[in-house]
């Protein structure tokens, strides 16, 4: 861990659930977290992706759980949830992050394409966030950090699915923290700009990427996953403590 960025004590030991942790801002999310002596589970539906992250990671001190899994199968999420708290114990941090930004045209939108990119970006939230809740109830506190995009904020084009589940996570959040909020329990947003992640280098950021982050953000230098997952440890920390019901927008200015 570099010691140019905080370290919180607070997370050391601590059951953190991530899902989509494979990959991109996922995988940096484990490797902050298991930096942070945390005790880390994650999923994701790429077994090879994710075994070989395990094995990058194999000298933290809680050396990271590893579940394939689809989010989309509710029953396999659940099945999960259950496997990493047998494992690790009581989960008292989950990081909805699982996503998929396909693009698609509104011409080419069918009820069953519609009912998996919901399934993909927001209904796992939801049934996560049901599945480790007893256990941040029986502990009398908990983080749960939604991830959502600010595509939907900038009217981004090529993927209205994705953009309308990403502004529900808002909703969600919000509610979700009134519901928790009697037990200690803290749900929040964590909202991304355009992150260069190897996904986005490669099929998304060509010529003119430099020109339009320089035109639109704030802050000229790209979005790194590195940026998002710092975020995320402050939001999962007890340094945020009385954080909220809020949306956490961390996209150089964009939106």
């Amino acid at each position: 861990m570099s010691t140019a960025y905080a370290y919180y004590p607070s997370l050391a030991g601590r059951h953190v659930l991530i899902s989509g942790g494979a990959n991109g801002i996922g995988a940096s999310l484990v490797e902050h977290f298991a930096q942070q002596h945390a005790r880390v589970s994650f999923l994701d539906i790429d077994r090879e992706a994710g075994e070989q992250l395990v094995a990058r990671l194999a000298g933290v001190r809680h050396r990271p759980l590893f579940v394939a899994c689809d989010v989309c199968d509710v029953a396999a999420l659940e099945a999960a949830i259950v496997q990493a708290r047998s494992t690790r114990g009581g989960i008292e941090v989950l990081i909805n992050n699982a996503a998929n930004d396909e693009r698609h045209t509104v011409g080419e939108v069918s009820p069953q394409y519609w009912e998996q990119a919901f399934a993909v970006n927001l209904r796992h939230h939801f049934f996560a966030a049901q599945a480790v809740f007893p256990d941040m109830r029986a502990a009398g506190r908990g983080a749960i950090i939604n991830v959502g995009s600010n595509g939907w904020m900038i009217k981004a084009p090529g993927y209205p699915l994705y953009a309308a589940a990403k502004a529900a996570i808002h909703g969600l959040t919000r509610s979700l923290a009134r519901e928790f909020g009697a037990a200690g329990v803290r749900v929040n947003t964590l909202v991304p700009g355009w992150v260069m992640t190897e996904r986005q280098l490669k099929l998304w950021v060509g010529p003119g990427a430099d020109e339009e982050i320089e035109r639109n953000q704030c802050l000229r230098q790209r979005l790194q996953v590195g940026d998002v997952a710092r975020l995320a440890l402050f939001l999962a920390a007890d340094d945020s403590a009385m954080c909220t019901g809020q949306d956490f927008v961390i996209d150089g200015g964009w939106s």
